[in-house]
């Protein structure tokens, strides 16, 4: 038996999740059942649990996108694939992190990059591999380009920095509070730090020299979307990545048309799945700057199991910077 986080009804209090005992799940001949040690939550997470998510798990379900961990049994296939017992490992899928095994197709699976931490390599792969894809793969981000990253305090956000500068862009972190602006730049270097939405234009405007941004990172929506509109520049490209502020914006066609900036959507999952070589050199470009000590996933905290209700209580109240990382055998 394990113990697992289970979302057994949809609930807008968290009053739908509860801890349970359930059996080890069965590792088919294409899987590796994995020992976690540790599983980062994001805003999708907290999402799931009422419902307000893109992606609707049938119910009950075991909350969680990634973690990391060892390998404990892996599946035929999976063993010829490579994999076998003692591997330290990062898995990802749509489920079933916040528990203290999970079972994951090989294909879902990577290795821990050399010298990061369990808690660390949970963080990684959703948060970077969309920051990944939005800035270097849709973006087509250039050395010296003035990006402009919302909501720069959260999962996304934060992983968007780290990358950014790591690729020479010149960086402006937009957060909600001077907190959390103060925090982004103390973790990592940016060229300004602005707390929006209002007066964002102007200042944005002000540091480009009067162009706008090549790129805008936008995990955020509502206002702040509106307000990145008027500060794209001229060719340049708002990336849209979510809506952590509960509103999704409408964009009057006519701006895109006078503004001559493009709008484009971020999946960097079902990008993946679409394109599944380019998602793979997604991920190993990832893990290949993780090795390398260029990019370094910041967790908040980590907390036990029995803590659950903490970490997703400080995703629902903001107060998280970058992740926040549960494990489970705490």
């Amino acid at each position: 038996m394990m113990r697992v986080l289970e979302v057994q009804r949809l609930s807008d209090d968290l009053s739908g999740l509860a801890l349970c005992e359930r059996p080890l799940p069965a590792c088919g001949a294409d899987d590796v059942l994995v020992r976690i040690e540790a599983a980062a939550l994001g805003f999708p997470d907290l999402l799931m649990t009422h419902g307000g998510y893109q992606a609707k798990p049938a119910l009950p379900f075991v909350p969680g996108m990634e973690c990391a961990g060892v390998v404990v049994e892996a599946g035929k296939r999976a063993a010829h694939a490579g994999w076998q017992p003692g591997d330290r490992v990062i898995c990802a899928g749509p489920t079933g992190a916040v528990a203290q095994f999970g079972v994951f197709p090989a294909h879902a699976v990577q290795r821990l990059p050399d010298g990061m931490s369990f808690a660390q390599g949970a963080a990684l792969r959703v948060a970077y591999l969309t920051a990944w894809v939005a800035l270097v793969r849709l973006g087509a981000a250039q050395r010296g380009d003035w990006l402009v990253v919302l909501g720069a305090a959260g999962g996304v956000g934060l992983a968007a920095v780290d990358l950014a500068h790591t690729l020479g862009l010149r960086t402006i972190a937009v957060t909600s509070t001077p907190e959390k602006r103060d925090a982004v730049r103390a973790l990592y270097p940016v060229e300004a730090g602005l707390v929006g939405p209002a007066g964002i234009r102007e200042a944005v405007l002000d540091l480009t020299g009067g162009r706008g941004a090549d790129l805008v990172c936008d995990p955020v929506g509502g206002d702040a979307f509106d307000a990145a509109c008027r500060y794209t520049a001229f060719g340049g490209r708002l990336l849209v990545v979510g809506f952590a502020s509960g509103r999704v914006p409408v964009l009057p066609a006519n701006i895109a048309l006078i503004k001559g900036f493009s709008v484009i959507g971020v999946r960097a999952g079902e990008y993946g799945r679409r394109f599944p070589e380019r998602g793979r050199e997604h991920a190993a470009a990832i893990a290949a700057l993780a090795r390398e000590g260029r990019i370094r996933p910041h967790v908040h905290a980590a907390l036990p199991l029995a803590q659950w209700r903490e970490a997703y209580t400080a995703m629902r109240d903001r107060r998280v910077i970058g992740r926040t990382v549960i494990l489970p055998h705490a």
